[in-house]
Formats: structure tokens, sequence, C-alpha cells
């Protein structure tokens, strides 16, 4: 399956707002260099569609952009909190793993204070970076599950 980043998006401290960027480094077995949430765990990397903010009231949407959704990456359409736990992702010469699909939402959370749902946790993904490398806004985003022998 096939898609492309529309947005990406970083924050220097945990909790804010992140800032909207044109491109990132992915670095192996740590995420993206520069955001807040990278480090040697689990959830390095989270993406999430267009297809969960399209959910959101269009009046809220009109005062929003994308690094309100707390994702470092944003797909076109693509449902991909549908995706299976080990999905593999290429973007470019880098690939990543989804490792978690959604989270446990704190009352507290910025997208919902900003959006009145909690859409990132519940449809974000969490992923780890298996090889770095460079990504764009426009580049491809190819999804695939690694076959097994």
């Amino acid at each position: 399956m096939k898609s492309y980043i529309v947005s990406l998006n970083i924050s220097e401290k945990r909790g804010t707002r992140k800032n909207e960027v044109s491109n990132v480094i992915l670095k192996e077995n740590w995420g993206i260099i520069g955001d807040a949430h990278a480090g040697n765990w689990h959830r390095q990397v989270s993406m999430l569609s267009t297809k969960s903010i399209e959910k959101i009231d269009k009046e809220k949407l009109k005062t929003l952009s994308y690094g309100d959704f707390a994702a470092n990456i944003i797909v076109k359409d693509v449902i991909i909190h549908t995706l299976p736990i080990g999905t593999k992702v290429k973007i470019n010469d880098a690939e990543l793993e989804i490792t978690q699909i959604g989270k446990a939402c704190e009352k507290d959370n910025l997208v919902r204070r900003l959006t009145g749902k909690c859409i990132t946790p519940e449809e974000g993904v969490f992923l780890k970076v298996l090889k770095g490398g460079r990504i764009n806004v426009g580049d491809e985003i190819i999804f695939y599950a690694e076959e097994k022998i």
C-alpha cells in the first residue's frame, strides 16, 4: 500500500505543539533528530492519517495546523491505525516498523484540548526506526508486511 507525507512535525519539548518542517533526519534506533520523543524505545516516531484528522469538526480544523495533532508524520488517506503491529514502512532509504497502535489519552492531552477529541492517541501509530535517512514532505510512503519464511 502506498501514500505520501503531507506534513512533518517536531517539538523540542514533550506536551507542546509540534512545528511543521519541510524535512527531517531519521536516526536508526533513535527517531527524529531534534524531536523530544526520540530515544531508545519503541515509540520513536508517531504517525497519523489525514483520514483521522478529517473526523474533527470542520470549524475547529480551520484554526489548527498539522503540528497541533502531535504526530511527527501525517500521511495522506491511509487508515494506518488498522494496520497490524510489525508492518514495515519505507520512505526513501529509511525504514520503520509499527510498534504500537494508539495509547492512553491523558486527561490534559494537548490534542484533546485543541480539538475536543483524543484523535492522535486513539488513531495514531508509533514506530521505531530500523534504518535512518532523510525524509521530506511529499515523499512516497510504502507500507508492507514482511513475509515470514
